[in-house]
């Protein structure tokens, strides 16, 4: 019997899950699920852990799963096929930990009332991050509840990445840049050290998906990165904007006849791809469109990577390897071709046959940069987050003091 913690990454239109056992140095992935759709048709497909599908399942009523009813489908569907295993504990992914989170914790009421003060700060993700963990909380309350935090990755960023030109009594109050996908990128660069463990000491990786951002490392430590104070910053995105001239904010709200609600709303919702094509949000319909306006979004994005990618190099001093990850990153050959070429004169020669395999490398021999793609895997962050506060708990049973005799 082995102990095995259930990885939970929840969101506005998906929840992706993983189960993980704890029989190692490292955590054992069992099987892995992901639900899209939420608030349309919604449908899971579940894997084991080498990649073959086992479970297959939609819900024909549009909407009929929101977060709260899918803990109870998860957790029913996950421990049926626990076996002998124990669940010890639920790790969650947190978008944004603010000012007070820099580590995995076990998640008391005091810790929920705080992350419940950071949901304006990333509102597609933090408010479900929260269902999710107090639904599987109510229903297993024996098994360790845990956060684990995007921002963790980046509590060391330099000041002056981390630093916004506002008065220092509102830098005082925690208003900063943060910097998001922390959990993708500590994955990402603990890959990559294994793939190229020399010669790749300054790279760019880039989360290129629904949410897309890019962050430069130096040895393995984050020292820039394109999203800020929210998860709203940085590079074009599905639905959100990316960098936008705060000028802007203050023009809708001043002469707009928007209300801040309104203005958060097209922001994060109805902005970015969707917003600029007035067609979708998924890069893959854009691409296979002829329509102008998809031209122009996918041609925004790409300006938009590409321009921060050459910042980002620039803050490094040089640049050794580029990493492509996430739905985009991973599953794109032409936007990675696309990038790779407008970034040759940093030295990166891209193998087309690589890279229309997937790579891993996607760069010829001989390219002075070297270009990666890289599946990223959260969710294995999540478990390993977990491992110290299980561990905690374990020991703590171990040396609780003897009732005393009746």
């Amino acid at each position: 019997m082995a102990d095995a913690v259930l990885a939970l990454n929840a969101g506005s239109s998906t929840v992706k899950f993983a189960l993980y056992e704890l029989n190692g140095a490292a955590p054992e992935l069992r099987l892995r699920g992901l639900v899209e759709d939420l608030g349309g048709a919604p449908r899971m497909r579940a894997k084991d852990a080498q990649g073959r599908l086992i479970e297959e399942q939609a819900w024909p009523d549009a909407g009929s799963r929101d977060v709260g009813r899918l803990a109870d489908d998860i957790l029913a569907w996950t421990t049926a096929r626990l076996g002998t295993d124990r669940l010890v504990a639920f790790s969650h992914r947190f978008v944004h930990g603010g000012s007070d989170f820099h580590e995995p914790v076990l998640l008391t009421d005091a810790v929920m009332a705080k992350l419940q003060a950071l949901c304006d700060l990333a509102p597609l993700h933090e408010p479900y991050n929260l269902v999710m963990a107090k639904a599987v909380g109510e229903r297993r309350p024996d098994v360790a509840n845990v956060a684990c935090f995007d921002t963790a990755f980046f509590r060391d960023l330099p000041a002056t990445a981390a630093r916004l030109a506002i008065p220092r009594a509102w830098a005082a109050k925690g208003v900063r840049r943060y910097g998001f996908h922390g959990l993708s990128y500590a994955y990402l660069s603990a890959r990559l050290a294994e793939l190229a463990p020399a010669g790749a000491r300054r790279v760019v990786f880039a989360h290129l998906g629904s949410g897309a951002s890019l962050c430069a490392c130096v040895d393995g430590r984050p020292v820039e990165t394109t999203m800020g104070f929210s998860a709203l910053d940085g590079l074009v995105m599905s639905t959100r904007c990316g960098a936008l001239d705060p000028g802007v904010v203050l023009y809708l709200l001043q002469h707009g006849g928007m209300a801040p609600a309104e203005v958060e709303d097209m922001l994060y919702r109805r902005s970015g791809l969707l917003g600029v094509s007035d067609l979708s949000g998924d890069m893959r319909t854009l691409l296979a469109s002829d329509l102008p306006a998809a031209r122009e979004a996918v041609d925004l994005f790409l300006h938009h990577v590409v321009r921060n990618a050459g910042a980002l190099a620039a803050c490094m001093g040089g640049l050794d390897a580029v990493v492509f990850s996430a739905g985009i990153g991973e599953g794109s050959g032409e936007i990675r071709r696309r990038v790779c070429e407008r970034l040759a004169w940093l030295g990166l020669q891209l193998d087309p046959a690589a890279n229309e395999a997937h790579g891993p490398r996607i760069t010829a021999p001989g390219s002075a940069v070297s270009a990666w793609v890289i599946p990223t895997d959260e969710e294995r962050g999540l478990a390993e987050g977990a491992v110290s506060i299980v561990a905690l708990r374990q020991r703590k049973a171990q040396v609780a003091p003897a009732p005393y005799p009746s």
